[in-house]
């Protein structure tokens, strides 16, 4: 026997010694295939250890600037089918057109470590309405090539020591820049992948910045070519003076390609003094917390400029000829359209056909309706598979939510949001509608209003079902489950005593009934139980960063943890309602380290008391959702493979759940799937309460521009007991 275990111990190194080999070899192979096919010296480590710890000085060496940033972007669009109209945040393209220009001029500031704050001031364009944020070019604008991430953390910077072990260096040429001896380096990652880059940098010999760069890659559906020429100045070297910026849509045989054009003319540079040895000099008063200086621009309230005669006495660069017939062009368009609609009168067949391809747009697009005196209204596709997701527990589901608001002019805020979901699965429609009326923005001194029907729940009755059963012998399958529907409604009013301590006080209310029979009547339930609880909430945030907007202030973030204890006392005050006492309490936080890598946790507990009558345990930190919240909202928080009905059956619980989210975990050896793959996570949580002492639950899943996928597995007091899958659509939805 011993020599079996021997034999099969000896089979299994061996495997795992093959497998390394041709992992590693082929990387290996790799790097000695491109090498000899480029014909190219490696950087020597001496340079790269001087652009490394170089880059890493500049990363942070301007502290703030200012900045007038001119944008001119040119569409074409090369193929076109019928499904880029269902594309959401979509331009609106006219039938026939191939070509359009847009342009505009913004204000730019930037305060380090990471505050970009941009102000649009004029806008001309030839697109008929609409925007779309596939060309949004603010990610570009966040390429501090130095940094160890660029594009808002997006991509890897080949200029990180950290990332070198991602890409590969070759030396193209050495020249003469303006006189300086200039590096012209080329950088091949080591394998495809959305956050790496490709191209050349052209560095100086002298003091190792970067004199101009261009670089390739691919992120979600985009493709771009980003070229950047810094400055020549002492004040300007380390920022980009000009870029140009082609950005590739390929989806569905569809072709769209926008061509950027951008300058920007520096107005005050300021860097960091020598004392200061890490980017935490801007937090050192006692107002640390307070980053209304960085958030200027945001908080100024000009108005846009868009007429077109405006802008042209503003323009810092003239059109050429091309640019500016797609100007002459558009208006004799727009001239014709006028006079047609004067000149013709509609049919009747005519307008029905109009008002089809009305509803149909309502269906398939977003939309927002801003009216000045009464708000704006906001809504996602009435058909959007973006909103429909499948997990092992909850089956498929879909959900749907509209958005208002109203903001006033002293800066008080009105916010209502109708939401309406379905669950095939269960076959269950719920509906809900939450409103905040925001009365003193700077306090965050608001009313708060929810009402809706909840997930159907049992009584407390199955609770002392359960504590005649051994763990060995439980099953819900033999237990009677009478399951109430559920309407209820929260009223509260909160108010931040101190920056990042919250108070909310309240009440809460349920109406649960189900249907009487004489089944039930035998054991003692009546067919309708109400509750009313006062209820407190103490959430505190250490460390909170903020800005003030007008009269409003605004959180932006910390990076400590976020405390929460709720409590709740059921009182007998209305008719059929019963007394209880709820307390809850948990802790989460989301850190993120080495560029790409997050890891999030959520640790708590709860516990019901002092129960008199019949009673419902609905936890409120602790519960299972039968509709799509989003896959950072409920992946990394909650339990997939858990059955429902655990949720509601102990009076207490602990609980404890992590995510961990990379680019590169366990699929960095199939390089193939790394140009698809844009996230992977590993998940882990764990639960006890009794008959589940304790449940373990591990998962893995990867992030992609289509979906995002997991595989759970639930393991019960030791035991694997349930495997399942959960699949979220995500594309267009980051």
């Amino acid at each position: 026997m011993e020599r079996v275990k021997k034999r099969y111990h000896n089979y299994i190194h061996i495997l795992l010694v093959l497998f390394l080999f041709v992992i590693f070899g082929k990387a290996h192979a790799n790097d000695v295939f491109i090498n000899n096919r480029l014909n190219k010296p490696y950087v020597s480590d001496s340079i790269l250890e001087h652009i490394f710890q170089s880059a890493n000085i500049y990363a942070t060496k301007v502290k703030s600037y200012q900045a007038d940033l001119y944008l001119k972007g040119k569409m074409q669009i090369h193929k076109q089918n019928r499904i880029i109209k269902y594309v959401p945040s979509m331009f609106r393209l006219e039938k026939g057109i191939k070509d359009y220009i847009h342009e505009s001029i913004s204000e730019l500031q930037y305060t380090a470590p990471d505050i970009y704050d941009r102000k649009i001031r004029a806008i001309s364009t030839t697109f008929p309405g609409g925007n779309s944020r596939f060309f949004d070019i603010l990610d570009y604008l966040k390429f501090n090539i130095y940094s160890p991430s660029v594009m808002g953390d997006k991509i890897l910077s080949p200029l990180n020591k950290q990332s070198k072990i991602h890409y590969n260096y070759y030396l193209e040429s050495i020249s003469y820049w303006l006189g300086t001896k200039t590096y012209k380096i080329q950088i091949i990652p080591r394998f495809k992948s959305t956050q790496l880059l490709e191209g050349y940098i052209w560095i100086s010999a002298d003091d190792f910045t970067i004199r101009h760069l261009e670089f390739k890659g691919r992120y979600d559906v985009i493709r771009f070519q980003l070229s950047m020429r810094m400055g020549n100045t002492e004040e300007t070297k380390y920022l980009p003076q000009l870029i140009n910026l082609d950005v590739n849509f390929k989806f569905l045989l569809n072709h769209l390609e926008m061509k950027y054009t951008g300058w920007l003319t520096y107005k005050d540079v300021k860097f960091r003094s020598e004392e200061d040895i890490t980017p935490k000099y801007l937090y050192k008063d006692k107002s640390k917390y307070n980053l209304t200086k960085s958030y200027t621009l945001t908080c100024d309230t000009a108005c846009l400029i868009q007429n077109r005669d405006s802008f042209n006495r503003i323009r810092p660069i003239p059109l050429n000829e091309w640019e500016d017939s797609l100007y002459l062009a558009f208006d004799q368009r727009h001239q014709i359209q006028v006079q047609d609609t004067l000149k013709k009168e509609e049919t009747k067949f005519q307008r029905n056909l109009t008002y089809i391809g009305q509803l149909g747009d309502a269906l398939i697009s977003s939309y927002e309706i801003d009216i000045t005196k009464i708000g704006s209204i906001n809504c996602t596709p009435l058909i959007n598979p973006l909103l429909v997701s499948y997990s092992h527990t909850n089956g498929i589901s879909y959900r749907q939510e509209f958005k208002y608001n109203k903001l006033f002019h002293n800066g008080r805020l009105l916010h209502i949001v109708p939401q309406i979901g379905y669950n095939f699965t269960k076959k269950e429609l719920y509906a809900q509608m939450d409103a905040e009326y925001m009365y003193n923005p700077m306090k965050h001194g608001s009313f708060t209003f929810s009402i809706g029907n909840g997930n159907r729940i049992y009584s407390s009755i199955v609770l002392d079902q359960l504590k005649n059963l051994p763990d060995s012998a439980f099953s819900f399958d033999g237990l009677e489950l009478d399951y109430f529907k559920d309407v209820y409604l929260h009223a509260s009013h909160n108010i931040e005593i101190i920056n990042g301590l919250n108070l909310w006080t309240g009440i809460t209310m349920h109406w649960r009934h189900t249907k009487s029979t004489p089944e039930v009547a035998a054991r003692g339930i009546r067919s309708q139980y109400n509750s009313f609880a006062p209820r407190v909430r103490l959430e505190w945030t250490p460390g909170m960063y903020y800005y003030i907007n007008g009269n409003r202030k605004i959180n932006v973030g910390s990076k400590f943890p976020t405390f929460v204890i709720d409590y709740e006392r059921g009182i007998n005050i209305m008719k059929n309602s019963g007394k209880y006492e709820r307390v809850e309490f948990s802790a989460e936080q989301k850190i993120r380290f080495r560029q790409l890598h997050t890891i999030a946790y959520h640790l708590g507990g709860g516990f019901f008391t002092n129960q008199d009558d019949m009673y419902f345990v609905d936890y409120v930190n602790f519960a299972n959702r039968n509709l799509p919240q989003g896959w950072n909202d409920d992946m990394g928080g909650t339990f997939q493979m858990l059955d429902g009905r655990w949720y509601n059956a102990s009076r207490h619980y602990f609980r404890g759940n992590m995510t961990y989210e990379t680019p590169f975990l366990l699929l960095y050896p199939v390089t193939r799937l790394l140009s698809f793959i844009q996230k992977e996570r590993i998940y882990a949580g764990i639960l006890f309460m009794p008959h589940l002492n304790p449940y373990i639950e591990l998962g893995y899943g990867i992030g992609t521009h289509l979906f995002d996928g997991g595989i759970f597995i639930g393991n019960e007091k030791g035991k694997f007991t349930s495997i399942g899958f959960k699949f979220t659509f995500e594309l267009f939805n980051k």
